[in-house]
């Protein structure tokens, strides 16, 4: 199997704090690091425009409900989203175009293209929940890319990555590794909607999860004792909890590589929940994927701390809210998930309602302020007048033909 490990950041980025990032300034925009096997060193020397550049633009304030649902930067990324929705990212078939990828997989969110010794792993607008895709959300697919090149950047001192290039807003190419077939979900707070849920297996009178013993009296929203994981297997259609020692007795990983790993996916919580909180959001929860490289190490993969894959509150009314009883402000697709809850049957539904073109705006704000926030960096709306997939093959292609030579 394949993977996304990632190697160090190009040295000509220097060390970005947490009050910086680095992120794509334009669609030609092209990066690959000084440390690959595929003379990565000299493509910055072929093409000097091709470059990652520092956004240190600051946020004035801390992050809060009113500026999270009335301020002038959400009114202008709304007005951008509408206008963008007939333009989502909603499918990709590059390699029709490109002869040197030779097979597409379709995952839920991310199409991952076959380049012999790489991967090309475009990020799409697709939104899922409930294991399925619920609808396409603008500007999804590069905030995703850019909040995850931005925490691979700051976590390297946990857990090694291998990027290769980022030739595209959307896109990242990576070197192939074997995948470890387990998500390592974790969590910190007793909460959730979906039947995997820690709430919901909670309320139900589940104490044992996933090897975990869950104290009595516990309540929704309410912090745990300690950070704990809840692994899944990587069903095609349907993720299913599963123990550490399953994990072994299966096979799936050996109990050295299970160690290494779980370790990791502790310690990147535990430095994402400091990030978060220094930045004013809570990290309540996340998953991580691995895989073990040619050498034999273990490498973090996929995605970081997106919006996608993690659980944010708003920190500073956390603790009022859930003395009252009531829902914390999330930043995060749960609204989403709680519409499409109140209005069908997620799971079992052959056919979704449409997503009203407001949540789909929220979303798309919601996402975006949550990378501003937490980068202290600008996000840079795309520019409409290429259509995304033209765009995409184009950058890809030249990104291939310099990597190749």
């Amino acid at each position: 199997m394949a993977c996304i490990p990632t190697l160090n950041p190009p040295k000509t980025l220097g060390t970005i704090t947490s009050s910086s990032s680095y992120s794509l300034q334009n669609s030609s925009s092209f990066s690959s690091p000084a440390k690959t096997h595929f003379k990565s060193t000299q493509i910055s020397h072929k093409f000097p425009n091709f470059s990652i550049v520092m956004a240190t633009k600051q946020q004035e304030h801390e992050p809060n409900l009113n500026v999270l649902t009335n301020s002038d930067r959400r009114d202008e990324v709304i007005i951008a989203a509408k206008r963008s929705i007939s333009n989502c990212l909603s499918e990709t078939n590059l390699h029709l175009n490109i002869p040197a990828l030779k097979s597409k997989t379709r995952g839920k969110v991310r199409d991952i293209y076959d380049g012999g010794d790489y991967l090309v792993l475009v990020t799409t607008d697709r939104q899922s929940a409930f294991d399925r895709v619920l609808a396409s959300i603008p500007f999804k697919g590069q905030v995703l890319n850019d909040t995850s090149l931005w925490w691979f950047n700051q976590t390297q001192h946990i857990a090694p990555n291998a990027i290769i290039a980022v030739p595209d807003q959307n896109v990242t190419i990576a070197k192939k590794c074997s995948v470890f077939p387990v998500e390592f979900v974790v969590r910190g707070y007793v909460t959730g909607s979906t039947d995997t849920s820690l709430w919901t297996v909670y309320k139900n009178g589940v104490r044992n999860y996933c090897g975990n013993i869950l104290p009595e009296g516990m309540v929704k929203n309410e912090r745990l004792p300690a950070n704990i994981i809840t692994p899944t297997t990587k069903a095609a259609d349907h993720d299913v909890p599963i123990s550490p020692d399953e994990i072994v007795q299966q096979g799936l990983m050996s109990q050295a590589d299970y160690d290494e790993a779980s370790s990791k996916a502790l310690r990147l919580f535990e430095y994402g929940q400091r990030v978060a909180s220094e930045h004013g959001v809570i990290l309540v929860d996340t998953k991580y994927e691995f895989g073990k490289g040619p050498d034999g190490s273990v490498l973090l993969i996929d995605e970081v701390h997106t919006p996608d894959s993690s659980r944010y509150w708003l920190a500073h009314s956390y603790e009022s809210r859930f003395q009252n009883g009531l829902e914390p402000e999330n930043v995060d697709k749960e609204f989403l998930r709680l519409w499409f809850k109140n209005h069908c049957n997620p799971y079992e539904d052959e056919v979704l309602p449409d997503a009203p073109e407001d949540l789909v705006t929220e979303l798309a704000w919601r996402y975006i302020f949550l990378f501003e926030t937490i980068t202290r960096s600008r996000f840079q709306i795309p520019e409409t007048t290429e259509p995304i997939h033209d765009r995409i093959t184009r950058n890809v292609s030249k990104a291939l033909s310099l990597i190749q030579n």
